[in-house]
């Protein structure tokens, strides 16, 4: 059975990396650098999480990944102008994933709290 988080954080981190190609190209090397560092280490939260020593370690690295996603989420928003990323036309498909990949997150956390008890 296919994880399901761990795609879409993947597809997200390749997407962030063409947005961040795109930024660059237009000389916003500092915006670049912190929409591609929150894009890309959601995933990486994610897989880490995948190896997780105890039921709380997988929770703590989870809550990091929906923290990285809360803040691509708010990059997405700054960069949401004509001279960024305003005609990036992956710009509304990365707008859906970030708030399915943020919803999933939650719903994995709440489910892994409640199972601890």
């Amino acid at each position: 059975m296919a994880n399901i988080i761990l795609s879409k954080s993947l597809h997200f981190a390749q997407a962030t990396i063409s947005a961040y190609l795109a930024l660059r190209a237009k000389g916003h090397y500092k915006l670049a650098d912190q929409f591609v560092g929150a894009g890309t280490s959601i995933g990486a939260n994610v897989e880490e999480a995948q190896a997780a020593h105890s039921k709380l370690d997988f929770i703590a690295k989870l809550t990091i990944a929906h923290k990285e996603a809360r803040e691509a989420k708010y990059w997405l928003r700054v960069l949401d102008r004509e001279e960024l990323l305003g005609d990036f036309q992956e710009m509304p498909r990365l707008k859906r994933e970030i708030e399915e990949i943020i919803s999933l997150l939650h719903s994995i956390i709440k489910r892994s709290r409640e199972n601890l008890k």
